[in-house]
């Protein structure tokens, strides 16, 4: 029996029509790298091929009235690819703003859990003959991380090759329902030993990281963050767009002020977003704040689950017009930060996740949604700004070269804003999804990102 972790069960119960919880990656292609040329036909035959292998891609959410715990992964008997694969066509004149406005209606889309949780649309009819493969992926099935992973897993280094299989179990079959109902029971008696030995570490740590926080001496503090046109309650329309950044002009960047990759990546946003709010007259006062997920991958001993993530909120400066000061002021936000979240246990969120309630979780969410709460209480953060690590070297997608790789992240009730990058073959890729009510002119926030990236290289070199 393969149970959900509490934390990728998560996902499920805090998903609405306005609020859905899958991650999508858009990739622009080179068709011609394909030995033979591009032919939808033989994409879709190495596609087939391809997740045969992969366990990930066959296993749907299989529930009964007498679990009363989370779902368990099982294999789809009935799993065909065409049901997950689509093929359209992007509308005239085929530029970005059209690719990418089709995108926004896909990923507005709920995904059909009586199937195994992801989508991919092949969109053809771009400039020169050009492809593109937007990916949905339930985030119940991956994080940012291993999303990325697995995409990887359906490239080669050359066209006509893929990247070797890690060694993995086969789906199980469904349970037998007095089975799962006993599974169930086991775990619910188990409950109380599993809180009395979690409780000492958070009566430890609640204390000194709540103090930290209240005397500025760690991260920012959730509802403090400034209110924007963006943080509202949302509705599941999406708008999406994207740019593509120089990983070595970042690196200069980096190297110029003594600062992380990261820290650069905060401040590109940072700058980018000062410029449109301030356009629009809502430029705050104060600083933004953004959650920033971050990988516990390396730091847990055992890993359980598809998520291991956990987050920090970060400063984002807006209200500093000296992109010099800007990058400063976060290098400095982010290393208080950063020490004050390795604080927390690794295991800490995915722990306590485990006691996640499907009912409560879906009532309140439905609740939070209809009253519009999100507009009534302080502002918890602005918005969730993310960075994947990404393949060093050109990828090929079932033979068809990976030109950008774009990925799009879920917005909530009260942020609906994420950007997330991505490095991919010496670039860093964005992808910018937005709740279209709130953020409707999206291209103008990722055409300020290379614009800002020109001021900071001019800041750097201010230094030499």
């Amino acid at each position: 029996m393969q149970p959900l972790s509490g934390l990728d069960a998560s996902f499920l119960y805090l998903e609405t029509p306005s609020q859905v919880l899958h991650i999508c990656g858009l990739l622009t292609l080179d068709g011609s790298t394909m030995p033979g040329g591009y032919r939808f036909s033989a994409f879709r035959e190495k596609l087939a091929e391809r997740v045969a292998a992969i366990p990930e891609f066959r296993r749907k959410l299989h529930n009964s009235p007498l679990n009363f715990l989370h779902p368990v992964w099982v294999e789809d008997e009935g799993f065909d690819v065409d049901s997950h694969l689509h093929r359209v066509a992007v509308p005239s004149p085929g530029d970005r703003e059209t690719l990418a406005e089709l995108c926004a209606h896909f990923a507005s889309q709920p995904l059909d859990r009586d199937r195994p949780l992801w989508e991919m649309y092949v969109i053809e009819g771009l400039p020169g003959d050009g492809v593109a493969v937007l990916l949905k992926m339930h985030h119940a099935t991956v994080d940012g991380v291993s999303g990325a992973n697995l995409i990887a897993y359906l490239c080669g280094l050359e066209p006509d090759s893929l990247l070797p299989l890690p060694e993995r179990e086969d789906n199980p079959e469904p349970p037998g329902h007095l089975d799962l109902l006993r599974s169930s029971l086991v775990s619910l008696a188990r409950r109380p030993v599993e809180v009395a030995k979690l409780l000492p570490d958070l009566l430890e740590m609640a204390p000194r990281w709540i103090g930290r926080a209240l005397k500025r001496t760690g991260m920012p503090v959730p509802f403090t963050a400034p209110r924007t046109s963006f943080n509202r309650t949302i509705t599941g329309l999406r708008t999406v767009a994207y740019t593509s950044l120089e990983l070595d002009e970042i690196k200069s960047v980096k190297n110029a002020f003594g600062v992380t990759v990261n820290d650069v990546v905060l401040a590109l946003c940072a700058g980018a977003l000062r410029r449109y709010l301030e356009v629009r007259g809502e430029l705050p006062d104060e600083p933004l704040v953004a959650t920033v997920p971050v990988s516990v991958q390396d730091r847990v001993e055992e890993s359980t689950g598809s998520n291991q993530v956990s987050a920090f909120f970060a400063q984002l400066p807006t209200q500093l017009a000296d992109p010099a000061a800007r990058i400063y002021a976060i290098a400095e936000s982010n290393r208080v930060a950063k020490e004050h979240h390795f604080s927390i246990k690794p295991e800490m969120l995915q722990d306590w996740a485990q006691f996640a309630a499907p009912r409560l979780f879906g009532v309140a969410v439905r609740a939070y949604s209809a009253l519009r709460l999100a507009e009534k209480h302080p502002v918890v953060h602005n918005l969730v700004v993310s960075n994947v690590p990404g393949p060093p070297t050109p990828l090929y997608l079932l033979g068809a070269k990976i030109t950008g790789f774009y990925p799009l992240g879920p917005v909530f009730h009260g942020a609906g804003l994420n950007v997330t990058v991505l490095s991919n073959a010496g670039r860093v890729d964005v992808g910018l999804l937005g709740a279209r009510e709130l953020v409707p002119e999206l291209w103008s926030l990722a055409d300020a990102l290379p614009e800002e990236m020109k001021d900071l290289l001019e800041a750097a070199r201010g230094l030499a």
